[in-house]
């Protein structure tokens, strides 16, 4: 059951650029689709979107079932898992494995930065946010995750108000730049008022972090129908 797809507007090549000659291979490369099978409403899934419409690359978006859709899932990846990225002749699957691709293969605008100790944060911030809370949240499973535990609520709220101070001088998480770690920190804002959630006014700088995140026509691009329905 392919509960809605479609071509995600921003996510496809919108830019009138003036190519050298040397850059019509590139460009051609870059209007070539990819398919994302995706639930609509699970975190992996939205930060995948999300860093997928950061690239502004022509993507197909197919919102799927992992249980009643699980036969067509599994043609492309053994665990019948969601997100699963198709790009012509492979298919990926694990949020990170699909994100470091995309990254490598379409390096402009770049998710991780280039210097090589900012890069290491940003993989280590990844990987605990991954930890402590993507993880936990997207095991609850489809409903549940609108009341996680006390203690994974508890982490958050306390997660949050000591990073304001990171956000509160700068526009992303690591600096002017949009990187890997806001497309991951992005779905997770959205959804706290649906996990009944509210910041206290010491998370201030958190919540106009959010909302810069919010406003970026990539990150619309990546809200599904229900996602835009948790606001």
């Amino acid at each position: 059951m392919v509960l809605e797809e479609g071509i995600l507007a921003g996510c496809t090549l919108n830019k009138s650029l003036h190519m050298e000659e040397s850059n019509d291979i590139a460009e051609l490369d870059r209007r070539s689709s990819m398919t994302l099978l995706s639930d609509p409403v699970d975190i992996f899934s939205h930060c995948c979107r999300a860093a997928l419409c950061e690239k502004d690359i022509e993507l197909k978006v197919e919102y799927v079932s992992e249980e009643e859709d699980a036969e067509r899932i599994s043609a492309h990846n053994p665990y019948s898992e969601l997100p699963t990225l198709i790009d012509r002749e492979i298919s990926l699957y694990d949020m990170s494995v699909i994100t470091e691709y995309l990254d490598e293969r379409y390096p402009y605008p770049p998710l991780m930065p280039v210097d090589p100790v900012v890069r290491a944060k940003a993989r280590l911030l990844v990987f605990r946010m991954t930890r402590d809370w993507l993880d936990p949240l997207h095991g609850l499973g489809p409903g549940n995750w609108r009341k996680p535990p006390r203690v994974l609520k508890e982490s958050l709220l306390g997660g949050f108000v000591s990073m304001a101070p990171i956000v509160s001088s700068q526009a992303f998480f690591l600096g002017s730049e949009f990187s890997i770690v806001d497309a991951y920190m992005a779905p997770l804002l959205w959804r706290l008022p649906a996990m009944g959630i509210q910041l206290p006014t010491t998370a201030d700088p958190i919540q106009k972090y959010a909302r810069r995140l919010f406003v970026r026509q990539s990150f619309q691009d990546s809200l599904s129908e229900a996602e835009r329905a948790m606001r």
